[in-house]
């Protein structure tokens, strides 16, 4: 029988099998204690909802005596749903989201993963099953799905603009798409609209670096993609900060909008802003509570 491994090498040798971005995702996952993932409907959850007077159709064993004790109405306990529900999720892995304006920055690409990731680790750990959409990774739970998650989530395309794809979204179901959104809006206006139509409903979090925001340029810049494909020079930049501001503005009103129409949710979220407070929001959202 071979001896067991010292601790430490033990440890190092596990270590250095998970993924920089799982750790990171794990961290900051365990910084958000949220508790028990209720439903906040009616169901076999363990957690108490609300008390409700009888109904015809109730069953007697139902009823909670020491409540009607004090009524001279008869009630029942309700408990939260907790019924495990998919979670599909869409991080946009375009050229465009490796973009960072400061070294002290994240990339979008990095942010949207580490708060994909994070909140599959915390929808996992409440019996949720979680997925990509697509057709490579359908919902599972269980540790060996964050695990693959992490290595699908590290992938990168050559595509300057991402678009969602919502192959393989359960009817039903809750999704999160997570991208900067800056190219052309008609592919997340298909896949709300496509999704709404399934009874698909979720969230939008578009990742934006605080100068794609501000615009701080001045004089003779050269603008381009992250991808290599687009490239504009001008000798004032400042010319364009107005007319770029105001097609940003009309982007992020456009994305509210559909949400609106199609009974999801929209956030905007900024890379110089706390991943913490983005993952706490993403996660009541889901649930459809009120965000952070």
């Amino acid at each position: 029988m071979s001896q067991p491994l010292p601790l430490r090498t033990h440890a190092e040798t596990e270590a250095a099998r998970l993924p920089p971005l799982l750790a990171r995702a794990e961290q900051l996952a365990g910084a958000v204690l949220l508790g028990e993932h209720g439903r906040r409907r009616s169901g076999l959850g363990d957690d108490f909802w609300q008390y409700r007077p009888v109904q015809p159709g109730d069953s007697r064993r139902l009823i909670d005596h020491r409540r009607s004790a004090r009524s001279d109405t008869q009630f029942v306990k309700q408990r939260e749903w907790q019924i495990a529900q998919s979670v599909m999720l869409w991080v946009d892995n375009a050229a465009s989201m490796r973009f960072a304006s400061e070294s002290g920055l994240p990339e979008k690409a990095d942010r949207a993963r580490v708060l994909a990731l994070a909140v599959a680790i915390l929808l996992n750990r409440a019996g949720e099953r979680v997925g990509l959409t697509g057709t490579a990774l359908p919902p599972r739970r269980g540790e060996t799905q964050v695990a693959r998650l992490a290595d699908a989530l590290a992938q990168d395309t050559q595509d300057d603009y991402g678009s969602p794809d919502m192959r393989g979204m359960p009817a039903h179901g809750r999704a999160v798409l997570i991208s900067d959104f800056l190219g052309d809006i008609s592919g997340a206006q298909n896949a709300l609209t496509s999704a709404a139509d399934r009874g698909v409903q979720g969230i939008v979090m578009q990742v934006l670096d605080p100068a794609e925001e501000a615009f701080p340029y001045q004089g003779r810049t050269i603008f381009q993609s992250v991808g290599g494909t687009l490239a504009h020079e001008t000798l004032k930049a400042s010319d364009l900060r107005d007319r770029y501001l105001e097609r940003l503005a009309e982007r992020k009103a456009e994305l509210a909008q559909l949400c609106a129409l199609t009974g999801w949710r929209y956030q905007c979220h900024h890379t110089s802003e706390s991943a913490q407070t983005a993952l706490l929001w993403l996660y009541r959202a889901i649930d459809g509570g009120q965000g952070a």
